[in-house]
Order: structure tokens, then sequence, then C-alpha cells
């Protein structure tokens, strides 16, 4: 795919699952949530120029750094989202405005480290750009499934920064 393309599909998903996050849905803690990421990935590393062939190692350090930035913002989101159990037993979650935050900071990062790397003359492949992503959603939803099985069989509501905290009386209004 042209780099035109993967800047698409990159906009397309970010913003899907950005406005599919804000909205209360239910988590299935089936095979699946490591598909769309695994697909992101598959395609990311099938394109050519993943890495500068003038600057193999400034580019594989933005590329490490890019991944880092993914593995962390999937991490803060998935922390940052609030779980609760209905009375059917099913889990749902809704990201919080924390959430959003971590999202802006972790867009805003990205941004830099591709000032950076144009700066220093790395030219800079949006397949990493889709691979940290895939880094990103691979990581939240791997979270989220764990903390929707640790919920499973509990009733309320789960902290969104973690565990610990006795869960309120009645649902939270977001």
């Amino acid at each position: 795919m042209s780099g035109l393309v993967n800047a698409l599909v990159i906009v397309a998903v970010a913003a899907l699952v950005i406005v599919r996050q804000f909205s209360a849905r239910q988590i299935g803690t089936d095979r699946r949530w490591w598909l769309l990421p695994a697909i992101l990935a598959v395609v990311a590393l099938r394109e050519p120029g993943l890495l500068d062939a003038h600057h193999h190692t400034a580019s594989a350090l933005l590329l490490g750094v890019e991944l880092l930035i993914g593995l962390a913002t999937g991490a803060g989101w998935a922390w940052t989202t609030r779980l609760w159990v209905e009375t059917d037993g099913s889990v749902w979650s809704k990201s919080t405005k924390a959430s959003g935050g971590v999202w802006i900071v972790g867009i805003a990062l990205r941004v830099g480290l591709f000032a950076l790397g144009a700066l220093i003359g790395v030219h800079q492949n949006s397949s990493a750009l889709m691979l940290g992503l895939a880094a990103t959603l691979l990581v939240r939803s791997g979270i989220l499934v764990w903390r929707a099985q640790s919920l499973t069989g509990t009733s309320g509501s789960a902290p969104a920064y973690g565990f610990g905290m006795a869960p309120p009386a009645r649902k939270e209004r977001a």
C-alpha cells in the first residue's frame, strides 16, 4: 500500500476505535480481541521501508520509541477505562475523560517523535505509525479482557484507575 493509503487506514481505524470507546460497549472475553491489532501489524510489517535505508540506527531507535509510546498509550487507555458488571453478568466498558487525555498525550508524543525524525533527517514511513497503533490496540484490548475476566461473577463497578477501591453502590455517571 502507498503511504497515503496507510495514512487513511490509520486515521480511519483510530477514529473508529476512539469514537466507539466513548460509548458504553460490552466486552467480549473471547479470543478475537487481538485480531485487529494483528492485522494492522501484518500490514505494517509487509511494507518496505519500515526503517530508513540511510539511517538504520536512528530509524530503529525512533521505531522503538514509537512502539514504547504505543504500549504506554494502550496501557494508560485501558487503566483509565471504567468497567462494570450488569445484572446479567456481562461486563461493559466506557472510556473516561482521562482516557481522552491519554490519547491526546499519545498523539502529541507521536507528533513530537515525527518532528524529531524530520529534524535529524530520518525518513519515517507510515508503517511505523501503524505498528504503534497496533501495539496500542493490542495492549489496551489485552488489559481490558484481563480486567473483564477478573470481574466476571461479581457485581458493581470497577474503578477506572485500577483495583483496590471499593465499588460504588450504584453505577457511576460518566
